[in-house]
């Protein structure tokens, strides 16, 4: 049976939320400059969240949660943007952003239980 992994459900469900913005915000608003920077750092979470699962070692699995917690900074920064900018009201900016802040918790906790010293070594 397999393990259940929060962080990669919830970042995969997070960028799914992120590509539909995007397509509501290219198709409906017109805005395509940070839509687009929206759409790399959003997804990009989930993506170095995977690429940690294989990693080489735990300085390696560190790195790449590392990274997802600064794209995951990132994308709070767009979504404020777009919402301070009328781009996304007030409503839509809480709903996505809740999901962006527990990624964030989420990803704080993994890295700071990592760096803890490990007591079977």
């Amino acid at each position: 049976m397999k393990k259940e992994n929060i962080v990669k459900d919830k970042s995969l469900s997070f960028a799914i939320r992120i590509v539909n913005l995007y397509k509501y915000l290219v198709a409906e608003k017109r805005e395509t400059v940070m839509s687009k920077q929206l759409l790399r750092c959003g997804t990009s979470i989930g993506a170095n969240i995977r690429e940690a699962e294989q990693a080489q070692s735990r300085a390696d699995f560190l790195s790449k949660q590392n990274i997802a917690l600064k794209e995951a900074n990132e994308t709070e920064y767009w979504l404020e943007l777009l919402m301070r900018t009328g781009f996304i009201t007030q409503n839509e900016y809480e709903s996505i952003n809740n999901d962006c802040v527990e990624l964030n918790k989420l990803l704080i906790s993994i890295i700071k239980s990592t760096k803890q010293p490990n007591e079977n070594q």
